[in-house]
């Protein structure tokens, strides 16, 4: 039955695992249909971990979407005299070269109106649009991997936008996520980085990335501990009891975090002339002893958890429930990608 239904795999090669969920459209509703992960020992084993998740996954299909996020991407919010999307698309390739650090000719351009997104001044033959540049040799990288490793990509999206849409599917399933005319900060802290995406009515008004993440914590917890990098993750991962040490031991690299997101809230407020109303934690590190308290002083807002799965039918014996709940916050960004599946 499954196989007559349109099937997606969310492939999200992270710095430091391979994770992926597949989901297929059942008319009314999502169902995740496979999923695995595994970690990444080196960059040069990434194709092998790619394998080995779909060897592991049960999935039906081969078709991915995948995510790139780093350096090598530039997102920028831009504010244009309001013209055709066709007149858009031309007008970029000419004016791209004023919002990014690369020569036009090194990168591949989208961009899309946002039609929501006002800022106070703005004139009415005005209007923002969000402009996506990526390095052309990164892309291509990307997908050379995907396809040595036997896989279909048919959408390469950014990490931020994935974390948004994923939100998005969230809103859809759960009658608990009401007030979608909140302005809802969303964080995803990662291995390497902390993705920051700032959503309104389903529309991102911002977006970022800041190069701190779960690997810093580690890092703290091995400084402040004497404890060799492995022993340091297992603690941060299973603290059995050592929460107070662990708290006091990130205290300071939750505080730097903390301070380079509230700077985001604060572009954003003074760019719009409002509040970030609601935020959203996400990722490995989301857990992390006195993670909650320490976003809360800095931010003086109430911090939410979320699992972008909770409310999704599996459709699979070869999912492990228990295993999948215990992983749902590293796994938005794989959720998002897949939820390309709405079109």
């Amino acid at each position: 039955m499954l196989a007559s239904k349109k099937t997606l795999v969310g492939l999200d090669v992270g710095s430091s695992a391979v994770k992926a969920i597949e989901m297929t459209d059942l008319g009314d509703r999502f169902a995740i249909t496979g999923y695995a992960q595994r970690p990444v020992e080196s960059k040069d084993t990434i194709g092998d971990t790619i394998q080995e998740v779909f060897a592991a996954g049960g999935f039906r299909t081969r078709q991915v979407v995948t995510g790139v996020s780093g350096r090598s991407v530039i997102v920028r919010y831009v504010t244009m005299m309001r013209m055709s999307d066709e007149d858009l698309r031309n007008a970029v390739k000419y004016e791209a070269d004023k919002y990014i650090p690369f020569e036009v000719e090194e990168v591949i351009l989208d961009c899309q109106r946002l039609e929501e997104a006002k800022e106070p001044g703005m004139g009415e033959n005005e209007m923002k649009v969000l402009l996506v540049a990526v390095k052309k040799t990164f892309i291509e990288d990307h997908v050379a991997l995907l396809l040595e490793s036997g896989l279909k990509p048919l959408v390469v999206d950014v990490d931020c936008f994935a974390l948004g849409n994923a939100f998005e599917l969230k809103l859809m399933n759960s009658a608990r996520f009401e007030g979608i005319d909140k302005v809802d900060a969303l964080i995803d802290i990662g291995a390497n980085k902390t993705n920051i995406n700032i959503m309104k009515k389903g529309t991102s008004y911002f977006t970022r990335e800041v190069y701190l993440g779960g690997n810093d914590f580690t890092d703290a917890i091995s400084r402040r501990l004497s404890m060799d990098l492995q022993e340091a993750e297992g603690v941060k991962l299973s603290p059995a009891g050592r929460d107070a040490e662990l708290e006091e031991a990130v205290q300071q690299t939750l505080d730097d975090l903390a301070n380079e997101i509230h700077l985001s809230f604060d572009y954003y407020e003074n760019q719009f002339d409002e509040e970030v109303d609601e935020v959203f934690i996400s990722g490995g590190s989301a857990a992390l002893p006195g993670l909650a308290p320490s976003f809360e002083r800095a931010f003086g807002k109430k911090i939410n958890f979320w699992d972008p799965i909770e409310d999704m039918e599996i459709r699979s014996g070869t999912i492990d429930p228990n295993e999948l709940a215990a992983n749902a916050s590293r796994l938005v960004i794989s959720v998002g990608l897949a939820s390309r599946l709405r079109g």
